[in-house]
């Protein structure tokens, strides 16, 4: 990944590749942090998503019309790692890890282990613009292609040898693959004995078809179309091991947080539906635990 000069702009498109949208999710930490009513804040959120990542939020109006979804996103998943740290848990296991800046940016324990696993490309543009800082917690960058089976099911062993109780977090990861690369990972996932708790996100079909015509030309064009948006919602995961545990909507938790535009506001008073929420604008944070 490198900063996109002029001669770039006009060769290619802005999103390239699925590790591009690391740098557009990045640019909404960063401009949630700058908020003087932050929800979160990380510091280094700016410098990751670089300019790229500007010109990706700026060319894309339906995403910042929608930033709280991002936002609530990341703040749904920093509220589950420490609800999941402060119960025990002593390994972090990061799945395309993107430019998540969690380990710098929170009050972790030092003893906790945090392995991030994604491509070479990321990993090394991250640690360069990293390069300075000092992570509060012990951490692991893997280079690894996620779609290698046997090189996740050899990483998974490894690391599940040496902690007791592991989380999974994959964050905006699980829609960029299809329903049954999904289930095969989740069964890789539920293998070791000590890989306890998973935190991922996941969109209703009404959602994903939403999106695919809000953005779908632009991911596919990139190679990174959105496939995953089960009709059976979280329970699409119990044939696979895990059982969900607690879902917490994005939509409700924004109106909370008070991240909504007024709109949309009014309808977070209406009941969401209950069970699979087939052609509903659904989308929402969830926690697996093993079966």
């Amino acid at each position: 990944m490198t900063t996109m000069n002029q001669s770039q702009a006009t060769t290619e498109p802005l999103i390239r590749n699925i590790s591009d949208t690391a740098c557009w999710a990045a640019i909404y930490r960063a401009r949630e942090t700058e908020r003087p009513d932050s929800l979160f804040r990380d510091p280094f959120a700016r410098r990751l998503a670089g300019r790229r990542g500007e010109q990706i939020a700026d060319t894309i109006p339906y995403a910042n019309k929608n930033t709280w979804s991002w936002v609530t996103r990341t703040y749904l998943f920093d509220q589950f790692v420490m609800e999941q740290v402060a119960q025990g848990v002593d390994m972090v296991i990061n799945l395309a890890a993107g430019l998540d800046a969690r380990p710098y940016r929170m009050a972790l324990p030092p003893t906790l282990q945090w392995i991030e696993v994604d491509l070479p490309e990321i990993l090394t543009y991250k640690e360069e613009i990293l390069a300075g800082e000092k992570p509060v917690c012990a951490l692991e960058r893997v280079r690894l292609d996620l779609s290698d089976v046997s090189g996740r099911r050899e990483l998974f062993g490894r690391l599940a040898r040496r902690a007791k109780r592991v989380l999974m977090v994959s964050e905006g990861f699980l829609m960029y693959l299809s329903p049954d690369e999904v289930g095969a990972l989740a069964q890789d996932l539920a293998a070791p004995p000590s890989f306890q708790r998973w935190v991922l996100d996941m969109a209703s079909p009404g959602l994903l078809k939403m999106l695919q015509k809000k953005l779908g030309a632009q991911l596919s064009q990139a190679g990174a179309p959105f496939k995953f948006g089960p009709p059976e919602g979280p329970d699409f995961f119990v044939p696979f091991g895990w059982k969900p545990i607690d879902v917490r909507s994005l939509f409700k938790t924004a109106a909370k947080l008070k991240r909504l535009p007024l709109f949309l506001w009014m309808l977070s008073f209406l009941p969401e539906a209950k069970g699979p929420k087939g052609s509903n604008i659904w989308s929402g944070i969830c926690l697996f635990g093993k079966q």
